[in-house]
């Protein structure tokens, strides 16, 4: 996967660099590839010292969602009620421009990394909670029947039967958030921040310094696609029923 990834990227560069070519595109407008890579080679000590507190807003936010998410998964498979009534307010969650919700997050929580971490979660919790549900309700009805012959309770039944069986659209549901998980750290830090990928980003745009506004974006990029990678590492090692 990891190959492919990296000749995509290939590709993508070369791409970007004969478009700059043909249409004799200005920095201000759209900086060249080696002019982006100078940036990596003039301010190291920047993009990595911002890049380290959105990776662990993101990191933290994912976690966060993936807890919240299994639980009010599990909670809607087990409950008839609760699935009434939980299912409709988590649709309505996602109606929610997140850069209207955004702001009040951070009037609630302040401007350091807890409202950074609140909005990574609340992005991406309804991806894992859905994925989740949805295998949860997708178990073989012939498995169900057996758990009711040996009169299984519910919760083994939850436990051993249907949860292991829903791992894997949960894998699929995690890779999807861990892809996610950075950029949904910086529309937090777009809010309101003093550090972080989306504050460089910012405020580089604000000095018109595109080359840099790109760095930061393929620092981003990549953060993305390691944390998609090391997620489907570990779903194919330990969930290897869900490739």
């Amino acid at each position: 996967m990891f190959k492919r990834i990296i000749l995509l990227l290939l590709g993508l560069l070369i791409l970007w660099q004969l478009i700059i070519w043909l249409f004799h595109l200005p920095v201000y407008f759209v900086p060249s590839v080696y002019t982006v890579g100078l940036e990596f080679i003039h301010e190291p000590a920047l993009l990595w010292a911002q890049t380290w507190p959105t990776l662990l807003e993101a990191l933290v936010g994912l976690m966060m969602a993936l807890i919240s998410g299994v639980v009010l998964a599990v909670l809607m498979s087990l409950s008839q009620p609760v699935k009434f009534w939980l299912l409709p307010l988590m649709v309505v969650s996602q109606a929610i421009p997140t850069f209207a919700f955004a702001p009040i997050i951070v009037i609630w929580l302040g401007y350091g990394v807890l409202s950074k971490i609140a909005v990574t979660a609340f992005v991406l919790f309804f991806v894992i909670a859905s994925a989740l549900f949805d295998g949860l309700e997708r178990t073989p009805r012939v498995w169900l029947d057996m758990a009711a012959i040996e009169q299984a309770s519910r919760w083994r039944t939850l436990s051993l039967l249907r949860f292991p069986a829903a791992l894997p659209s949960l894998g699929s549901g995690l890779k999807m958030a861990a892809a996610w998980a950075p950029m949904a750290a910086v529309i937090g830090e777009w809010v309101g921040a003093s550090r972080g990928l989306g504050f460089l980003m910012l405020n580089a745009n604000a000095r018109v310094d595109t080359p840099l506004t790109f760095a930061a974006l393929v620092v981003l990029i990549f953060m993305s696609m390691i944390l998609y990678g090391l997620i489907s590492i570990l779903v194919q090692r330990y969930w290897w029923w869900s490739i």
